[in-house]
């Protein structure tokens, strides 16, 4: 057996994670052409680099697959319940920070909070019979946001990807979406709740709790999480 160390497989999130691994004195690197997802660990031995995508890491890491695995706190606090009985955060890498906000529409001059949201949506019920619709891929943290926001009168609707033209495109009257600057979200005449987000996102080294360990593997995790200093 050997750690299994699951990283994002392509662009910048895989270049800032080699980056950062090989800071500490542990060399990743794809190997293959861009079609095989094979790599390679220097500096260390007993650590195999396994690359995933990010949104697959979570799951892996939650079914023991992977011991160690680098993704956003966004997609494992939306992808896993209890997420924190099934994975540990070790460290926060300083790279990929995003967070995840809700945005409505610019011209809702009235409409700035939570309380406004709230007020806005029975409102939109009552002049159009159906409840207002959030565009997100985020269910699970939006759900549980504006639950504990008391805005009642909503349906999420899903949207996988350029959500911030749900609302042009007139599927959705406002999105829950992750954003670092939030560029396209203004291009789109959006504004973002003045609130604090639904979650401030960046990437982490998350281990499992679900992984078996022999004692070979317990050696070679220690070693490991001494170098990176975790």
């Amino acid at each position: 057996m050997t750690i299994k160390l699951g990283v994002p497989s392509k662009g910048r999130l895989m270049e800032k994670t080699f980056d950062w691994f090989g800071a500490r004195g542990i060399g990743l690197a794809r190997t293959g052409n861009e079609r095989e997802y094979a790599g390679a660990v220097e500096g260390i031995e007993g650590v195999d680099l396994v690359l995933l995508s990010a949104g697959e890491i979570p799951r892996e890491l939650a079914a023991g697959r992977i011991h160690l695995g680098v993704t956003g706190t966004d997609l494992i606090r939306e992808k896993l319940v209890q997420w924190d009985q099934k994975v540990e955060p070790l460290a926060e890498l300083g790279f990929g920070q995003a967070d995840l906000i809700i945005a409505v529409p610019a011209c809702w001059i009235d409409v700035n909070t939570l309380d406004d949201l709230d007020g806005a949506a029975a409102a939109f019920r009552a002049a159009h019979g159906f409840r207002m619709r959030i565009a997100t891929k985020y269910h699970r943290l939006v759900r549980e946001f504006l639950r504990q926001g008391g805005v009642a009168d909503y349906q999420l609707v899903d949207s996988q990807g350029a959500t911030e033209g749900t609302v042009k495109n007139l599927t959705a009257e406002a999105v829950a979406d992750i954003t670092s600057t939030g560029e396209t979200l203004r291009a789109n005449h959006l504004k973002v709740l003045e609130e604090e987000p639904v979650l401030r996102s960046q990437a982490t080294l998350f281990r499992s709790r679900n992984a078996p360990l022999a004692g070979a593997d317990r050696e070679a995790l220690r070693t490991l999480t001494k170098m990176l200093r975790v």
